[in-house]
């Protein structure tokens, strides 16, 4: 078979350039303008291509059977009936996975590796991947996963984040030995700057104010899936949603514990993501049973598995308490966090550190003091979403703000920029900053929303001291 390529119509893409405001050389004119999306023109005319629209020959399709329980042990998997269905083609348990354990951090170092690809004794949170049904047709591989019968041995889960940390607890992930991250050693991510046990000692107000979030669901149109083609020369080649194509093939090859130059991703266009597709859940799998059943192979989440199983926004509880003097200068904040992972690290050590790196906010503050807890509970693991770490905490840090506002009846804008960090100051993990630009910002926030301040305020900068 011969193919021709159609000739390319230079006047179309004059007139989308032009359409576009697409201009030759150093035209430096975006910044203020209204530019179109390189990418709206394939959106809106049905032409951007997604993972879902590659359909090779003889594909086939996978479904999971998932973990009935919060939290047991796997004492017998019968897969009989599943195999009788007409159009199952195989069915895959963790024996079938070269290296069965989800590597998400290894890559910078960061362990142990703490999740099962599929479940091998044991259960620790509910939708919990136990077999994986690959069959002709997609209704098939559903009527096989839910024939699957698995046999539990219930065990008591836990919840709460703060349940999980209390001696005799019961233990989550036994690949950790604790029911939470360690850090260099430290059973938290810490901070110690200055003493804040003597600030509270002469402030003339303390404060102390309790903030929980609840997991969240990205919710993208298009969800989590992939399509892996078996390629002649041996290679597979893996059609995803991922945010991350590199971070994919590299975590994907080391789980089949083959080269990475095997695979080739090709990730397309995704379908919404903000964060959630940075896991790398549904490839490797995928790459088993194509190369297993030797032909291409569909894995793709359903509605209600993307909203059940798909990681969410961590949940996190803070605990903030302040030192405050009267005229609103904060002294000393000592904050207390717990985040929420789920039954697996995932992404969540590092969003931990994240929110550590954030306290204690945009403000300089002579005392700080900070314990960062990554927990581990029998809840759907969590990963990241739209600056996790810092998000929910920025939630605590300002709403902590308005209430010492409120409490000590003051303008709210006024102790934002009278505690607000400037250049030259240290922060409370010793690092010097820079470029703040806090000051101005709030200055012209007010200005614009038509908040009065007083001329003091307005002759504050971030660069000096002068001012109040």
């Amino acid at each position: 078979m011969t193919y021709r390529l159609a000739p390319i119509d230079t006047s179309t893409f004059a007139a989308e350039r032009a359409a576009a405001k697409v201009t030759d050389g150093d035209d430096f004119t975006v910044i203020g303008s209204a530019v179109q999306r390189s990418d709206a023109r394939g959106h809106v005319t049905g032409r951007t291509g997604f993972f879902e629209d590659v359909a090779p020959p003889r594909l086939a399709h996978l479904k999971m059977h998932r973990s009935a329980r919060h939290h047991a042990r796997i004492l017998d998997v019968d897969l009989t009936e599943a195999l009788a269905v007409p159009g199952v083609l195989r069915i895959l348990t963790h024996a079938d996975i070269p290296n069965n354990l989800y590597t998400p951090l290894k890559l910078i170092g960061v362990g142990p590796d703490d999740e099962p690809i599929l479940a091998v004794d044991k259960v620790r949170y509910l939708g919990e991947p136990i077999c994986a049904v690959v069959a002709e047709t997609e209704a098939a591989a559903l009527e096989g996963a839910a024939r699957i019968r698995v046999a539990y041995e219930n065990l008591p889960p836990v919840f709460d984040v703060e349940e999980a940390l209390k001696e005799g607890a019961p233990l989550v992930n036994e690949y950790h030995g604790q029911n939470h991250f360690i850090y260099e050693g430290h059973h938290c991510r810490r901070i110690r700057f200055g003493d804040v046990e003597e600030a509270f000692a002469r402030a003339d107000h303390v404060f102390e104010w309790r903030y929980q979030s609840a997991p969240i669901e990205q919710a993208p149109v298009e969800t989590t899936g992939c399509v892996v083609v078996p390629q002649a020369d041996g290679r597979l080649r893996i059609h995803s949603d991922t945010q991350a194509c590199f971070f994919t093939l590299d975590n994907t090859a080391l789980i089949l514990e083959t080269p990475f130059n095997k695979l080739r991703i090709v990730g397309g266009t995704v379908g919404g993501g903000f964060g959630g597709k940075v896991d790398v859940v549904v490839e490797p799998v995928a790459c088993v049973a194509a190369m297993l059943a030797d032909r291409p192979v569909r894995f793709v989440y359903d509605r209600a598995e993307e909203m059940q199983v798909s990681s969410p926004r961590a949940a996190e509880r803070i605990y903030i308490k302040d030192a405050v003097m009267d005229d609103g200068r904060i002294i000393g904040r000592k904050v207390t966090l717990y985040v929420d992972a789920g039954a697996y690290a995932r992404h969540s050590p590092y969003g931990t550190t994240k929110a550590a790196a954030h306290l204690p906010g945009p403000y300089s503050i002579p005392n700080v003091w900070a314990d960062c807890h990554c927990v581990f509970t029998n809840r759907t693991p969590s990963s990241a979403m739209r600056g996790f770490g810092v998000t929910i905490a920025d939630f605590a840090l300002e709403s902590q703000m308005d209430r010492i506002a409120r409490a000590l009846d003051l303008d709210p804008l006024r102790l934002r920029l009278l505690n607000a960090y400037r250049d030259g100051d240290l922060k409370a993990h010793r690092k010097v900053a820079e470029g703040t630009a806090l000051i101005e910002v709030i200055q012209k926030a007010a200005e614009m929303a038509g908040h009065e301040l007083p001329e003091a305020y307005r002759r504050m900068s971030s660069t000096t001291r002068e001012g109040l």
